[in-house]
Order: structure tokens, then C-alpha cells, then sequence
């Protein structure tokens, strides 16, 4: 049976904001058709309440608001990177406008009649689904009190009669249910999270026991293995009865140690990395320090477990150096995820190499990171950084899972920065890293 989570005010404030930020985020591939929803519905059901089956009051120029707040997320995939940022607060002001306080003061604004009735409660009903609990309390008290002072300021007299206000009551039940059902899914989310984070932690201690083990035996015999080769050689050349080993194989075993070595290291980043990024849903007690990009980079090349070959693949241009509020931790785990994917790109485009530039002038400071692998498909670029989002064909995200580039997002976001993708498909993919001024 699963507990449920007893969470503390700041805590359920912060996930609760967090929630309102993903509902933007998982909403991000059907905007487009909300947005169109929007547009048509506005100018549509003007000519429906005003000519075909004629409403006591209408309202031209606020439908004609409402359209326009819908048209920019229509067309939200094309915005600039450095525009997308204030998406979510378009998102929820759209809202807000288009559903508890238009539709509020319609309702005042015709008297309480029946058609206006049935429309709030389906706008309560559409704001259930699109807000979390948090954000549906706060858009139904804000857009209902501003559609009041609205209506106060524009009507003859601001009497309701008692059967319209009897209507009241059923409203704020919905938004209560609305609100429980909603704080209930949020309470699961943050069991399933809690419960990934304990199972993915369990699964980490078991892997790193055998993964450090094979890694230092592997080390060791590296130690002796040469000399072992090596009295293999004098005692064939002695004429010694040995048994045959071919000449590859003994090849082979010069380097296996190392690879296995490499490997088990390789296969710690990729725990660390996977780790880091679940427990990104709690961002409780980060501290942010001045850090040096420069540092960070270096830092995140000597620590991945880049062969030889992928090493000789990247090149860091000189170039000043620049500071951050940041967390030097998860800078270098964000560089970690850009490493792994440019590499798995590169890998399957079977040319290509990396280049990390730093830039630092009147627009901000940032950090460019571009390799020249297999790129990534246009209709896959605006959703790279969306969480849980993989395409089966590209895989863009790291391991897959749609999480490694959601976290350098989260990351950025959390610095006071922003990520942004550039790509041509079989050419290059580019990744533009902004950070605020120290």
C-alpha cells in the first residue's frame, strides 16, 4: 500500500510550482492545437451568441483580446530560444483571461443566464485539466475578483439575484474537487518520484560494488600482466614446452585490462549522470557559487571516460574565460549529457568531431558546444528538451529516456540561464548555453 507523503509548506510550494511548470512543458506538442482551438473559438462564438442565438450582452473587443493571446501560441515552436522562456507566463495569463475571467464576467455581464452557466462550468472543467491544483486555486480567485471589479466598473447597478447566486456555491465545489483531484496526482507524482529516486539509488550501490571491484582488479593485473607477456616470450624463445598462444590474442590482452578498466569507469559516469538527473525533482538545499566556465569544461573532460580516439575529437578554442552563479557539480554533468550525446551522434553519422567555444561580449556570456555528427531532424528540435520526449528514430535525448537534456535544461534554468539547440540535419547540431552576469 503506498504511503502517502506528508510534505512540509515550502516543499509543497516547490513542487507545486515545479508542477505548474511541467503541465507548460507536457502541454508543449498539443499548444499549437489549444492555440487553434482558441482563435477559432473566440471570433466563432461571438457571431454564435450574437446573431444566431442572440446572449442579452457581448463583447467584441475581449474576444478579440482573447484571440490574440492565443495567436503567439500557435506559433510558440518558432520563437526564438531566448523568447521561450517567458512561454509559461503567456501560457497561464492566457489562461487566466480566457477562462475565469472572461468567462466570469460574461456570466455577471448577462445576468447568471443558463447558456453562461453551462459555459463556466465547462471553462472549470477545462481548467482542472490544463492547471494543477496551486495554479487552478490562484487562477479562479485572481480572474473571478478581476471579472467582479470589471463588471462593477462598467454595470448600471451590480445587483445578482438569489437565484443566480445560488449558483456560486456549485462553482466553488467544482474548483475544490477540481483542486483535491489535481493535489492527489500531484501527491502520486511525488511518491513515483520519490520511490524512482530510492530504486535507482539501490540499483546504483548494487552496480558500483562489482563495477569498482573488476575496475581495480583490472588495475592491478595491468600491473603484472606485461611482465607475464614478457616471460611468456623469453620462455617460447627458450624453447620451453608453453603453451601456443597466437600472436593476436597476446595483442588483444596487451590492451584488454585497459578497456575493461575504461569501461567500468565509463559505466560509474553513466550512474552518476542518470542519478543526478532523477534527483534533479529536488532541487532543496542547492547552493549556487561563482564558478568558473573554463574549470568546469576541463573539469568534465578529465573526469568522462573519453578513449583516446574520442579525446583527439574535441577541441576546446582559447578563448576568456568567464564566471557564473552556478553549481559546479551540475555544470559538469550538464557537459557530461552534451559529451554523450555528441559522441552517439558522431558515432552513427561515422564522421564528425566536437568543438566548445566560450563567448563573452555585450549580449551575455555562453558557452557554445557543436559537433559535427548526424544532427538532428528539424521536427525533433523543439522538443529535445521536453522530459520524457524521445524519438524512436534519432533518440535525441541521452540514453533515450528523454531526461539528459531535460535536466540541462532544468539546470540552466535553475543558474538563471537558458539552453538553446541549433541544428541541420547530417551537418552539425549546436548547443548555446547562456549564463547571467556573476
Amino acid at each position: 500500500m503506498m504511503n502517502t507523503p506528508y510534505l512540509g509548506i515550502r516543499e509543497l510550494l516547490s513542487n507545486a510550482a515545479a508542477q505548474a511548470i511541467r503541465n507548460v512543458e507536457y502541454y508543449d506538442q498539443r499548444r499549437v492545437a489549444l492555440g487553434s482551438i482558441g482563435i477559432v473559438a473566440f471570433p466563432l462564438y461571438y457571431w454564435i451568441w450574437s446573431s444566431l442565438f442572440p446572449q442579452p450582452y457581448e463583447n467584441l473587443w475581449l474576444r478579440l483580446i482573447g484571440l490574440l493571446l492565443f495567436l503567439p501560441l500557435v506559433f510558440s515552436n518558432r520563437w526564438p530560444s531566448a523568447c521561450k522562456r517567458y512561454l509559461p507566463a503567456l501560457w497561464h495569463f492566457t489562461l487566466l483571461y480566457s477562462l475565469p475571467f472572461f468567462f466570469t464576467f460574461m456570466l455577471l455581464k448577462n445576468d447568471c443566464t443558463e447558456v453562461w452557466v453551462a459555459s463556466v462550468v465547462v471553462a472549470l472543467f477545462a481548467m482542472s485539466l490544463l492547471l494543477d491544483w496551486l495554479s487552478l486555486i490562484a487562477h479562479f480567485v485572481v480572474g473571478t475578483l478581476m471579472a467582479w471589479i470589471l463588471y462593477a466598473t462598467t454595470a448600471e447597478t451590480t445587483q445578482i439575484s438569489f437565484a443566480s447566486a445560488t449558483y456560486l456555491p456549485i462553482f466553488a465545489f467544482a474548483v475544490a474537487l477540481g483542486a483535491a483531484t489535481n493535489y492527489a496526482s500531484l501527491m502520486v507524482r511525488v511518491e513515483q518520484e520519490r520511490a524512482m529516486i530510492a530504486t535507482a539509488s539501490g540499483i546504483a550501490h548494487e552496480l558500483r560494488t562489482p563495477l569498482l571491484s573488476i575496475a581495480v582488479t583490472a588495475s592491478g593485473l595491468g600491473e603484472y600482466l606485461p611482465q607475464l607477456l614478457k616471460a611468456y616470450e623469453i620462455a617460447k624463445s627458450a624453447n620451453l614446452d608453453v603453451p601456443p598462444i597466437r600472436r593476436i590474442q597476446i595483442e588483444s590482452m596487451q590492451n584488454a585490462l585497459k578497456r575493461v578498466e575504461t569501461e567500468a569507469m565509463h559505466s560509474n559516469t553513466i550512474i552518476d549522470m542518470l542519478l543526478m538527473s532523477a534527483r534533479q525533482t529536488q532541487r532543496n538545499g542547492i547552493t549556487l557559487n561563482d564558478c568558473s566556465i573554463r574549470c568546469c569544461v576541463e573539469s568534465a573532460l578529465e573526469r568522462y571516460p573519453l578513449s583516446a580516439a574520442e579525446r583527439s575529437l574535441i577541441t576546446i578554442d582559447p578563448g576568456p574565460d568567464f564566471r557564473f552563479p552556478g553549481n559546479k557539480l551540475l555544470m559538469v554533468h550538464v557537459i557530461f549529457n552534451l559529451v554523450k550525446n555528441a559522441l552517439r551522434h558522431i558515432a552513427k553519422a561515422g564522421k564528425g568531431d566536437i568543438r566548445i567555444s566560450f563567448r563573452t561580449d555585450h549580449s551575455g556570456n555562453a558557452l557554445l558546444f557543436r559537433d559535427t555528427g548526424l544532427g538532428i531532424r528539424p521536427e525533433h528540435v523543439s522538443h529535445i528538451f521536453s522530459r520524457f520526449y524521445t524519438s524512436t528514430e534519432d533518440n535525441d535525448n541521452i540514453l533515450g529516456a528523454g531526461i539528459g537534456l531535460a535536466f540541462c535544461r532544468d539546470v540552466m534554468t535553475l543558474f538563471g540561464g537558458s539552453i538553446s539547440c541549433r541544428s541541420t540535419f547530417s551537418e552539425y547540431t549546436e548547443f548555446e548555453l547562456n549564463f547571467p552576469a556573476p
